[in-house]
């Protein structure tokens, strides 16, 4: 495996100068484990004098649809649980007779099920989490199932409520006992954390009712209205648990499937599953922007600043996690950060 540490650091350097994010912390490796690492900048401009670590906590956001949601349908789908193709209503009887009744699960995965493109929870359900779950369960939909490739946040959402319904167990612990303990990935957990956790929490956005940066609690507003854990976002990681997860998806079946999914589900997400529609995906993962089908580079980003890469026909991975949100909402930066970081890596 090639790559340039000094040219990875020497953009992530540049990244904290021109105050993209406060800092980074990116991992490389393969199969066998991790190949390089480094950190740089600060955990909080407020206070200059701690640097960012490589076991800094991080604000996963959307990470969480791969780390909870993803894991954990596939864990079923490996059980014999759930049937991709299966209409929902067919066997939930919570969205039976109701739109999301004629979608499936895999319609959810590659977000071709119609289904609204913005979550908007407490608009349009409140804030009692019994009345959230009805509402998403029963709205209309957007479109046709099967029509377009449209992401939208309520696919892992759905899934998550899915999840639960199946194993009789909240997605936390359902994430937690398929996928988390049995790869080792002991600093990953969903929100709010303890002082003790939350003191090692890179901060993302300054929340306007109590004028300080979030830390320790999610930036998404849709896990903090259902109390932290919720299959669009939520949970937090390190870099080491990340890097153990994507190992773990170029080897399972030499790790002897400790985690409740295996290589069958891995090759079916990291292939193209939408057939002409564009842009493609794959389960939950998408091509890397500015790659082809051919270099076989999958990614997942998170908007707080989280990415992590993984191409198997090169059996390599790559883990770059900032809190860019500090500063802005702006994604351009940080794309053009990412891009290069995901040449560099995997070149």
């Amino acid at each position: 495996m090639t790559y340039d540490r000094d040219r990875i650091e020497a953009l992530l350097d540049e990244g904290v100068r021109d105050k993209v994010y406060p800092g980074a912390v990116w991992a490389l490796g393969d199969a066998t484990g991790t190949l390089a690492q480094g950190a740089t900048g600060v955990l909080d401009p407020d206070e200059p004098e701690v640097p960012m670590r490589t076991d800094t906590v991080f604000d996963a956001a959307s990470l969480t649809k791969i780390l909870a949601v993803w894991s954990s349908v596939g864990a079923l789908w490996e059980d014999g649980t759930l049937d991709l193709d299966q209409p929902l209503g067919s066997f939930w009887q919570e969205v039976t007779g109701h739109p999301l009744g004629s979608v499936t699960a895999r319609q959810l995965l590659t977000h071709t099920a119609g289904v609204p493109l913005r979550a908007q929870l407490k608009n349009l359900y409140g804030t009692d989490p019994y009345e959230i779950r009805r509402g998403v369960l029963q709205e209309q939909l957007h479109r046709t199932p099967g029509e377009a490739v449209e992401y939208t946040d309520r696919a892992a959402l759905i899934l998550g409520y899915l999840a639960e319904h199946l194993s009789g167990q909240p997605l936390d612990q359902l994430a937690t006992t398929r996928t988390w303990l049995p790869l080792g990935m002991t600093s990953t957990r969903f929100g709010p954390l303890p002082a003790s956790l939350a003191a090692r929490c890179a901060p993302t956005e300054l929340d306007q009712d109590t004028d300080t940066h979030l830390k320790g609690v999610a930036h998404d507003f849709s896990a903090r209205l259902l109390g932290g854990v919720c299959g669009i976002a939520g949970a937090f990681t390190v870099l080491d648990d990340l890097a153990v997860f994507l190992q773990y998806m170029l080897a399972p079946a030499a790790s002897q499937l400790r985690a409740g999914f295996g290589i069958e589900w891995i090759n079916g997400s990291l292939a193209i599953e939408t057939g002409q529609l564009q842009p493609a995906r794959g389960l939950f993962w998408h091509p890397a922007p500015g790659t082809t089908i051919e270099e076989d580079v999958w990614v997942h980003y998170g908007f707080t600043g989280t990415g992590m890469w993984i191409c198997p026909t090169k059996h390599r991975w790559a883990v770059l996690l900032t809190n860019k949100l500090y500063y802005t909402r702006d994604r351009a930066p940080l794309t053009d950060v990412r891009n290069n970081f995901r040449e560099l890596a995997f070149k």
